[in-house]
């Protein structure tokens, strides 16, 4: 049964090394720091949120599916560019989801500027750093909130 105005995010391969990896890219936050200042925004705007993070896309795609939330924001990372799994679990779904990236994909190598899900989202939010998931976590509690209006 899904919790009414849950969110959940999604962070994919060696998202767990934020704040230790490329921060020139990627920048100094961790994600156990991320995930505490979305939880901390999300509690703040009524909303309930659970971090999810994995390396593995089959594990991605299992939690996609279990659908038991009312809002999708994903960083799929490398899967980005190569998941039709991780993009048909999204559409299976049919849960409202926005795409986030740290970087700016599309100011980067020339494989990361095409993304296999942008075009079965809501939205896609890249290049402001951890301001893109705190964009997108406001952007879903608008949604959610438009919604139950209707």
């Amino acid at each position: 049964m899904k919790k009414k105005n849950k969110v959940l995010v999604i962070n994919g391969p060696n998202l767990h090394l934020l704040g230790k990896r490329e921060t020139k890219i990627y920048g100094k936050i961790t994600l156990n720091d991320l995930n505490s200042a979305l939880k901390k925004q999300a509690k703040s705007s009524g909303l309930t949120l659970e971090n999810f993070q994995s390396n593995s896309e089959g594990d991605i795609v299992d939690r996609i599916t279990k659908a038991d939330y009312n809002f999708l924001i994903i960083n799929p990372a490398g899967y980005t560019h190569t998941s039709v799994a991780i993009r048909d679990a999204i559409l299976a779904a049919e849960v409202a989801t926005i795409e986030v990236h740290i970087s700016n994909i599309y100011k980067r190598e020339d494989f990361r500027k095409k993304s296999l899900i942008s075009d079965v989202v809501l939205g896609t939010i890249n290049g402001l750093g951890k301001y893109s998931y705190y964009l997108a976590l406001r952007a879903a509690k608008a949604f959610l909130s438009e919604k139950k209006q209707n």
